[in-house]
C-alpha cells in the first residue's frame, strides 16, 4: 500500500503526467455528465419501460457499453459502438478488398484515407441506428414525448441529435489519445463499463443479505472469489505469448558488424482480442430481429437463442467463438508475409527452412496456440451465464466474464503500461513490484 500511494506521488510530480491525467479525468467526466442529459423532448419520468428492456438479456449488453445512456433516452444513447462496427468493417475490408489493402501499405497516407472511410462509414451507420433507437424509444415510452409534439417531427432533429452525440464521443476519445493517458476509444468504452458496477455491486450485496436464499455472507465471498480467479485467468490471457525464436544472419558494413543477435517473434494466445465475441454477440441479435416473423413451432427456438440464460444461446455463442476465432486470427495474421519479412532481413528460425517451410511452421503453431485460446474465450464469454446459476444478479453477473471483463482487463493493462512508460523514463519506480507491464496490446485493448 505504500509503494502505491509513492506511485501515485511519483504521478504527480512528472507535470506532462500529471496534464496528461487531469485533461484524461476532465474529457471522461464531460462524457458522463453528457450520458444524462436526456433528448429535448423527452420526460425522464417515463421511461421506465425502456430501462426495464435494458435490465437483462442481450438489451443490457447495449447499456452497459453506453454506460447507462442508452436506458436515459440520453444524446449519447448510441455511445461509441458505431464507431466500432465501422472499424471492424475496415478491418475486413483491409484483408479482403485490395484496394483497401493496397491503401494499408502507404503508411501514414493511408492510414489518414483509412480512417476518413471509417468515419464516413461510421456517420451511415448512425444514420441506420438512430431512427431504429427512436422507433424503439416510441414503443417502450410513447409517453414520454412532450404534448404537442408530434413523433414523426420529433425523429429528424432526434437523429441529427444522436449522430451528433456519438461523433462528439469518438472525438473525446481522440483527444484523450492525443492529449490524456491511455487509448481514448478504449477508456471511454472501459467507463461506460465501470459507471454500472457500483450500481451492480449494490444490489448483488442487497440480494445477498435479504432474500431468504440469497445465501448471506458465504455465498457472497465465494462469488467474490470467483470473480477474483477470473480476472486473473483473464489476465493470463491478455498477457499470454508464445515465442518464435529467430536467427538473424551476421553481415559486415565497413568495420561494423550487424545482425547475429537472436530475437523472438511473439505469436499472443489472444491474439484476436474481443473480436470474437462481437462478431458473435452480433449475430446473436438476429432471433431479435426475426421474433416478429416467427411461427408457433420455430417461437420456442428463437425464444431459447434470445435468453443469453439458455442451454442452447450459450451453445451456440461458444461454437460461434470458436469460430471467429480461428477466422479472426487467419485473417490479421498472415504466415506467408512473415517468413517473407524473415527471409528478407536475412533472418531464420533454428532448424526450419526460410520461405514456405517457415510460413507452415508459423501456421501450425498459430493453430495450436488458438485452439485452447478460442476455449478459454469461449468460457469466459458464457461465464455471466454460469453465475446466473449461483442466483447472482443480471448486472453483477456481466463482470464475470464476455466481452466487459476481456475490455477491462485490456484496457488496464494498456493504460497502466503508458503510466509506466513515463515513470520510467524519469527514472521512477513502476506501478509494479515486478517492474514492467509486459504485452502491451494496443488499439482498442476494447477491440
Amino acid at each position: 500500500m505504500k509503494k502505491f500511494f509513492e506511485t501515485l506521488k511519483n504521478c504527480w510530480k512528472i507535470e506532462d503526467l500529471r496534464q496528461r491525467i487531469l485533461i484524461t479525468i476532465a474529457f471522461i467526466a464531460i462524457y458522463r455528465f453528457g450520458s444524462f442529459v436526456v433528448l429535448p423532448g423527452i420526460d425522464p419520468s417515463m421511461l421506465q419501460k425502456l430501462q426495464s428492456q435494458t435490465s437483462g438479456g442481450l438489451m443490457s449488453l447495449l447499456d452497459m457499453f453506453s454506460g447507462g445512456a442508452f436506458s436515459n433516452a440520453s444524446i449519447f444513447a448510441l455511445g461509441i459502438m458505431p464507431y466500432i462496427s465501422a472499424s471492424i468493417v475496415m478491418q475486413l475490408l483491409a484483408v479482403a478488398v485490395p484496394y483497401f489493402q493496397k491503401m494499408q501499405r502507404e503508411g501514414e497516407s493511408g492510414r489518414k484515407k483509412i480512417n476518413w472511410y471509417t468515419r464516413v462509414l461510421t456517420v451511415a451507420i448512425l444514420l441506420f441506428q438512430a431512427p431504429s433507437y427512436l422507433m424503439n424509444l416510441k414503443i417502450q415510452a410513447y409517453g414520454a414525448l412532450a404534448s404537442g409534439i408530434d413523433w414523426s417531427v420529433f425523429m429528424i432533429p432526434a437523429t441529427i441529435i444522436l449522430a451528433a452525440g456519438s461523433m462528439f464521443i469518438l472525438w473525446l476519445g481522440e483527444r484523450i489519445t492525443d492529449k490524456g493517458i491511455g487509448n481514448g476509444i478504449s477508456l471511454i468504452i472501459m467507463i461506460g463499463i465501470i459507471a454500472r458496477l457500483p450500481q451492480a455491486f449494490i444490489q448483488e450485496v442487497s440480494s445477498r443479505f435479504t432474500a431468504i436464499t440469497g445465501g448471506g455472507l458465504v455465498m457472497f465471498i465465494v462469488e467474490i472469489l470467483i470473480l477474483y480467479a477470473v480476472v486473473c485467468a483473464s489476465l493470463l490471457l491478455v498477457q499470454g505469448t508464445r515465442k518464435i525464436p529467430v536467427q538473424y544472419a551476421k553481415r559486415l558494413v565497413g568495420n561494423k558488424q550487424y545482425g547475429g543477435a537472436r530475437q523472438y517473434v511473439p505469436l499472443k494466445l489472444f491474439a484476436a482480442n474481443v473480436m470474437p465475441i462481437i462478431f458473435a454477440q452480433a449475430l446473436m441479435f438476429i432471433p431479435l430481429a426475426i421474433v416478429q416473423y416467427s411461427t408457433d413451432q420455430t417461437g420456442f427456438i428463437i425464444r431459447s437463442l434470445m435468453d443469453h440464460k439458455s442451454l442452447l444461446y450459450n451453445i451456440v455463442f461458444a461454437v460461434l467463438i470458436i469460430a471467429f476465432t480461428y477466422f479472426y486470427t487467419a485473417i490479421t495474421l498472415n504466415p506467408t508475409q512473415m517468413a517473407e519479412d524473415m527471409k528478407r532481413n536475412n533472418g531464420f528460425i533454428p532448424g526450419i527452412k526460410p520461405g514456405k517451410d517457415t510460413a507452415d511452421y508459423i501456421d501450425t503453431v498459430m493453430s495450436r496456440i488458438t485452439l485452447p485460446g478460442s476455449l478459454f474465450i469461449a468460457f469466459i464469454a458464457i461465464m455471466p451465464a454460469l453465475a446466473g446459476l449461483l442466483n447472482v444478479q443480471d448486472a453483477f453477473s456481466q463482470f464475470f466474464g464476455g466481452t466487459s471483463l476481456l475490455i477491462l482487463v485490456g484496457v488496464v493493462i494498456d493504460t497502466l503500461q503508458q503510466i509506466e512508460s513515463h515513470l520510467m523514463m524519469r527514472h521512477y519506480d513502476g506501478l509494479l513490484n515486478s517492474g514492467r507491464v509486459r504485452g502491451r496490446n494496443g488499439g482498442v485493448s476494447a477491440y
